[in-house]
């Protein structure tokens, strides 16, 4: 959704509590006591649902991530918009100047809760039919004076390590009919090492095991081809980062610039909620 769009759709406090309100008709409202989805009735006035076998009461926001937040819908939506619809998301700070909150806390505790979300998301799908894994390094932050007594460069303690796996799919021009391909779907997981069982782990959580898997030739994939259909490990080399592990290596690329150029650093505690941020 664009800018325009959404200020369309959503002008105002009044906009958002109707969408939100079809929304959880058309989905069902779940009710704690009777703890199935039952009828309920909407109350305009005070505005709230109401369960047609025990009574209970449910506001709008009751079993969203919106629940219990003083926050307006409006601003709720405004900030889904905003990490939704730059591929290079926001620092807390703008995020905070954008919305007008009063401290950057709120800021920071709002995008963490819709990150977190985002991950739940995730978790929902399997990436299918042709698939790209790499492992990648990534920079944390670290307080000074640990950083003096911990080891540099690749796999030190100063790095987190993160799973990568991308879906790309192939595209034709139904008019010149030439070919190109685009990624549809990433997935992003901190890793606690580069081990058989670490990486079978995410494996399992991540891809179809009916999809083919492209890897390079890393000790540690070599028992993945009996998780897919096929695996096929192909010599890390810069001709295969624009090959068979292209897209892959773009989400590498553009994880490290978004981390390093927005957040400048990330503590691995939160490191995850970031990663979900970023998957597609």
């Amino acid at each position: 959704m664009t800018i325009f769009e959404f200020i369309t759709h959503f002008p105002n406090e009044e906009s958002c509590e109707y969408y939100l309100k079809l929304h959880r008709e058309r989905t069902g409202i779940n009710c704690k006591t009777c703890q199935i989805i039952s009828k309920h009735y909407w109350f305009s006035g005070k505005k709230f649902f109401e369960c047609n076998k025990c009574r209970r009461r449910t506001s709008l926001k009751a079993g969203t991530v919106m629940e219990s937040s003083i926050l307006s819908l409006h601003t709720w939506f405004t900030a889904f918009l905003l990490m939704s619809a730059t591929i290079k998301g926001f620092s807390c700070l703008e995020f905070q100047r954008q919305l007008g909150l009063t401290t950057y806390e709120k800021a920071f505790n709002l995008m963490h809760k819709i990150r977190t979300v985002m991950g739940k998301r995730d978790g929902l799908y399997l990436l299918n039919e042709k698939i790209e894994f790499d492992e990648v390094y990534v920079e944390k932050s670290t307080k000074k004076a640990i950083q003096e007594h911990l080891k540099s460069g690749k796999e030190s303690q100063k790095q987190a390590i993160v799973a990568m796996a991308s879906e790309p799919k192939p595209l034709e021009d139904p008019d010149s009919g030439s070919k190109s391909r685009h990624c549809e779907f990433f997935k992003m997981k901190i890793l606690r090492d580069v081990t058989s069982e670490s990486i079978e782990g995410f494996i399992g959580d991540s891809i179809n095991p009916k999809s083919v898997l492209f890897t390079d030739k890393n000790p540690a994939y070599m028992n993945i081809e009996k998780m897919v259909e096929n695996q096929i490990m192909v010599k890390s080399s810069a001709s295969t980062t624009k090959g068979d592990l292209n897209w892959v290596h773009v989400a590498i690329s553009n994880l490290k610039k978004n981390i390093l150029g927005i957040y400048h650093m990330v503590s691995e505690k939160h490191l995850q909620n970031y990663l979900d941020e970023f998957d597609l």
